[in-house]
C-alpha cells in the first residue's frame, strides 16, 4: 500500500506561502485550544462531560440535560479535532513541498503526537475529577506543543543549511537563562492555578497541597510575580546588550516584541490579583502566557540563521567555447 502523503506529494506542490500559513494556523489553533480550555475551567464546566472519551456513559455528545456546562466542555473537546486538522494540513503541505524537507516534516509529526498525548491526558484529567496536578501537567504539555509549533513556523521561513550564530556565546547564555526562568515562571503559574480559587467545576475540587496542608496561595502568587519581574529584567538586559554589541535587527526586534508582551501580561496579572481574579482577566492572562512563551522561543530562535541551501548550477557553454573545442 502506498503512503498517502507520498501519493499527494507526487501530484501537488504547495507554494512556500502556503506552507508558512499552514504552520502559522497550527500555532494559532494551539493557542486557541489553550484559551478555550481555560474557559472550560473558569466557567466551572470542567466536568460538564463527566467521563471520557464519551461525554456520558450513554452519549458520545453533550445532551440538553447537561445544559451550558456540557456545551462548553464538549465544544472544547471538538476543538481538538480542529487542531488535529490544522496540524494534519501542515504535515501535508510540508511533505508536498519541493524539495522535500524531511526535518520540517518531522516537526509537524512532533506536533501531531503532542496533540494526541495531550488529548489522552485531558481525558485522564476528567476521569480523576480535575485533580490539579493533572490539570497542571495538561497545561505544561500544551506549552511544549506551543514551543514545537513556534519552531515549526520559524523553520518554514528558513533553509536547511547549518545554522550560523548571529550573536556571541555570552549573549546566547543570557537568552538560555531567560528561557529557563520563563519555564520556571510558567510552571509556578500552574501551581498558582492549582492552589487558587478557580477549581474548574461547580463542586468542591481539592486544591494543591503539601501533605494535609494546603499551599499558601498568596505566597506562591508572590513567587510567581518575582519570577515575572526577573524575566522582565533579563529581557531588558538582553535588549540593552544587543544594542551595545550592534546585533542584527532580528534578535533586537524579537526582544523588543517580548518586552512589550511582558509589560502587557504584567499589567493584566496585577489587575486580576487586586480585583479578586475576575474570569475574563484570568482568561486574558492565559492568552498572555501563550504569547510570552512564543515570544521567548522566537527570541531564542532569532540568535541564529539558516540560509537556504545553494545549488551549483553549471554555467552555460558559449558558442565561442564550442567553436574552439
Amino acid at each position: 500500500m502506498r503512503n498517502p502523503l507520498a501519493f499527494i506529494a507526487e501530484r501537488w506542490t504547495p507554494t512556500q506561502r502556503t506552507v508558512q500559513q499552514a504552520a502559522l494556523i497550527s500555532l494559532v489553533m494551539t493557542c486557541v485550544i489553550v484559551v478555550t480550555g481555560g474557559a472550560v475551567r473558569l466557567t466551572g464546566s470542567g466536568l460538564g462531560c463527566p467521563t471520557w472519551p464519551k461525554c456520558t456513559d450513554e452519549s458520545l455528545t453533550a445532551t440538553s440535560e447537561m445544559g451550558f456546562h456540557g456545551v462548553i466542555e464538549f465544544g472544547n473537546r471538538m476543538l481538538t479535532y480542529v487542531l488535529c486538522a490544522a496540524v494534519g494540513w501542515a504535515i501535508i503541505t510540508m511533505r508536498s513541498q519541493k524539495p522535500w524537507r524531511r526535518s520540517l516534516t518531522r516537526y509537524g509529526w512532533a506536533q501531531f503526537w503532542l496533540v494526541m498525548g495531550n488529548a489522552v491526558l485531558g481525558g485522564i484529567v476528567v476521569l480523576v475529577g480535575l485533580n490539579p496536578y493533572t490539570v497542571a501537567a495538561h497545561f505544561l504539555l500544551s506549552t511544549a506543543l506551543i514551543a514545537v509549533a513556534t519552531a515549526t513556523w520559524q523553520r518554514t521561513r528558513e533553509g536547511d543549511d547549518k545554522p550560523r550564530p548571529l550573536v556571541g556565546k555570552a549573549v546566547a547564555q543570557l537568552v538560555w537563562a531567560l528561557t529557563g526562568v520563563t519555564v520556571l515562571l510558567i510552571a509556578v503559574g500552574t501551581v498558582v492555578t492549582g492552589a487558587g480559587p478557580h477549581a474548574g467545576d461547580s463542586s468542591d475540587v481539592p486544591r494543591m497541597n503539601v501533605g494535609a496542608v494546603g499551599l499558601d496561595w498568596e505566597g506562591v502568587t508572590k513567587l510567581h510575580a518575582v519570577l515575572a519581574w526577573i524575566v522582565v529584567t533579563l529581557t531588558f538586559a538582553l535588549w540593552f546588550v544587543l544594542k551595545a554589541v550592534d546585533a542584527p535587527r532580528g534578535p533586537l526586534n524579537r526582544t523588543r516584541d517580548l518586552f512589550l508582551i511582558l509589560l502587557a501580561q504584567g499589567l493584566i496579572g496585577y489587575v486580576q490579583y487586586f480585583s479578586d481574579l475576575p474570569e475574563v482577566l484570568v482568561g486574558a492572562h492565559m492568552l498572555g502566557s501563550c504569547l510570552v512563551w512564543i515570544g521567548v522561543v522566537r527570541v531564542l530562535l532569532s540568535l541564529r540563521e539558516r540560509p537556504h541551501a545553494t545549488v551549483d548550477v553549471p554555467r552555460p557553454v558559449s558558442s565561442d567555447q564550442l567553436t574552439s573545442a
